[in-house]
């Protein structure tokens, strides 16, 4: 097994919850809501207008700068409206569409069709056509990911499937069920990059993926150089900058990115996206999620149509069970909490949680008492209690010195304070202080 970065925590995991339940599908909802920014960068321009019918998968969104992603239909229907309405990040234009018709978007594979007759080029072509966007949440546009500088030299594919966040087991079900179609979309990313090697990483909690993923490598004919490497189960293990220094000892420069150390880094349901898009020209929408916590009455690993809101997911899995305490879209570390059942699925939602009283930690916090377990936990080596200090006194001057813009918010030094800080929210809020002021 691998060495691992420094700090780190190792909160309960509660992926028993959904462990090993196999995939189903989701109900097709009645009304489709589908943002037209679902990703970093620009936000999509609609190119459809009220009163269209469109068909499943058909572009309705469409890219609006290098860093952007076309957006498409989830369901056959009508356009009836094109409004302001909540996502998760923010009110914004969003297509709304009834279903009706037939779904005749079949996306079948072609039997012509095989890897080494599509150019990197080609495939390029494919993942930004189909809007393909990093599926682990950060929600880049994949394109731009495997497209870095020409005097940027790659070696190496990080294929991240550690998972490291609490209760979310949808990417261990996504290497369980697909472990081929995952090592075919590895070998298509990196043909992209024109590359040979990939390592794939998989927290050893999800040791059944890792040999699946291992036995599925043994019928790649001619044998590449891809391997699949068992880690420490360790938060943030699945964040980029740990991954890399956890499997190569490679550190990504302070402000700097995975490509500077010549790796690009992506998540396992995004390798599977990218296949369908390049084999099957099929777009992204819809997508594996978890739907999770002791609050919704049946947690799975389910198949769900981007656009589809919260609530129509809870009365698909059997109801709650009261009223939750908190409603998380992805995992409890780096997730965000909302307030509204209205809000829809999109690209970069990678599970639901409806968590119980005992399962959040709501309460007042108090001042810093100075035990230092913030900065043991913090895997980027900053000073968080500092940090915290500095923005609570309005002292933004000195949190600029305490490189602020370092942190991933992972939320490891919250976790660990005895003081029940909000530190991750305090850092958040130096960080966008500083941006503001460049």
């Amino acid at each position: 097994m691998f060495s691992s970065f420094r700090g780190g925590i190792h909160p309960p995991e509660n992926k028993h919850i959904t462990e090993g339940m196999a995939f189903s599908n989701l109900v097709i909802p009645k009304t489709c809501y589908i943002p037209m920014q679902q990703h970093i960068g620009a936000p999509a321009r609609p190119i459809v207008k009220v009163g269209d019918i469109v068909e499943e998968g058909q572009l309705i969104g469409e890219a609006t700068g290098f860093v952007s992603a076309n957006v498409h239909a989830s369901v056959p229907g009508k356009v009836v409206d094109i409004a302001e309405t909540l996502t998760v990040y923010q009110k914004q234009p969003t297509v709304i569409i009834e279903a009706e018709g037939a779904f005749t978007s079949s996306h079948a594979a072609r039997d012509d069709r095989k890897i080494e007759d599509i150019t990197a080029e080609e495939i390029l072509v494919k993942i930004r056509s189909a809007g393909i966007v990093g599926l682990g949440g950060a929600a880049f546009p994949t394109s731009v990911k495997l497209s870095p500088p020409s005097e940027t030299a790659i070696d190496t594919l990080i294929v991240n499937g550690a998972e490291c966040e609490p209760y979310l087991t949808v990417d261990d079900m996504l290497m369980h069920t697909f472990p081929s179609q995952i090592i075919e979309g590895i070998q298509i990313t990196l043909k992209a990059l024109g590359i040979k090697k990939a390592i794939v990483g998989v927290e050893n909690n999800k040791i059944g993926a890792v040999k699946v993923l291992q036995k599925a490598l043994l019928e790649v004919k001619p044998r590449e150089d891809i391997s699949v490497k068992a880690l420490r189960t360790k938060y943030p293990q699945g964040a980029e900058k740990q991954l890399i220094y956890t499997l190569t000892g490679k550190e990504v420069p302070s402000r700097g990115l995975p490509m500077d150390v010549g790796i690009v880094v992506q998540n396992i349901g995004t390798v599977f996206a990218i296949r369908e898009a390049v084999l099957f020209d099929k777009p992204l929408f819809e997508r594996y999620i978890t739907v999770s916590g002791k609050m919704i009455n049946k947690p799975g690993n389910y198949k769900v149509r981007i656009g589809t809101r919260i609530s129509e997911i809870v009365e698909d899995c059997g109801g709650l069970k009261g009223d939750p305490a908190k409603i998380i879209i992805g995992g409890p570390m780096c997730g965000l909490s909302v307030h509204s059942m209205d809000i829809p699925v999109v690209k970069g939602t990678s599970g639901i949680l409806f968590l119980s009283r005992d399962e959040v930690n709501i309460g007042d916090f108090s001042p810093c008492i100075r035990c230092g377990k913030c900065v043991a936990a913090c895997p980027m080596g900053l000073l968080p209690c500092d940090l915290g200090t500095a923005v609570e006194n309005n002292r933004f001057d000195l949190a600029n010195n305490l490189n602020p813009s370092d942190c991933i918010m992972c939320g490891s030094c919250s976790y660990s304070c005895p003081a029940n800080r909000p530190l991750s929210h305090f850092i958040k809020l130096a960080q966008e202080r500083i941006k503001q002021k460049k």
